[in-house]
């Protein structure tokens, strides 16, 4: 079975620093919503949580009001870049027999990269939506060329057996 991860898509990341292409990214990840619930897969929304602005329940920790989050979804709390660190996660996937994992979410750089290399440690078939996630300029960086470069390393990660798919949401959506 199939579910869709979508990491930190929460309001007080979206706050200040200008998230590369996030109108387009939270287009994609509902468009893919929208056809895993159809195909009896599972949506899961990771939120992450600290004793600040990230309280759960504070105004920062809410998902984006754009996202097409619904009742029957999931939805797992972290306190870590690794969405599996100390949470739920796991457990939830198990019970429902997901196997595949399509991974979308903010930010490309830290809780999507670290996600990514755990599920995939832990042998869920990992595949990236590579028009998917989102991060913010660097210092060193633009986001673009950030985002640009994690999808090529994550296409490149040794895994025997299972390597990790890059794919854009139209492709993995005609594929469905």
């Amino acid at each position: 079975m199939t579910g869709l991860l979508v990491i930190d898509m929460q309001v007080g990341l979206f706050e200040g620093a200008k998230r590369f292409d996030a109108d387009g990214v939270v287009r994609r990840i509902n468009d893919l919503a929208r056809t895993v619930r159809a195909k009896d897969g599972v949506v899961v929304f990771i939120q992450h949580e600290d004793e600040g602005d990230f309280a759960h329940g504070a105004p920062g920790w809410q998902l984006l009001p754009a996202l097409d989050s619904r009742p029957g979804d999931v939805y797992v709390r972290k306190t870590a870049c690794d969405s599996f660190y100390r949470s739920d996660l796991d457990k939830v996937l198990r019970e429902r027999k997901i196997t595949k994992l399509l991974v979308t979410g903010c930010a490309t750089d830290f809780c999507v990269d670290t996600t990514i290399r755990s599920a995939a440690g832990k042998d869920y078939e990992v595949v990236v939506v590579a028009d998917g996630h989102t991060t913010a300029d660097r210092p060193h960086l633009p986001a673009e060329k950030i985002i640009e470069h994690h999808n090529w390393m994550w296409a490149k990660l040794i895994l025997p057996g299972r390597p990790v798919t890059v794919a854009k949401a139209e492709d993995l959506l005609r594929e469905m």
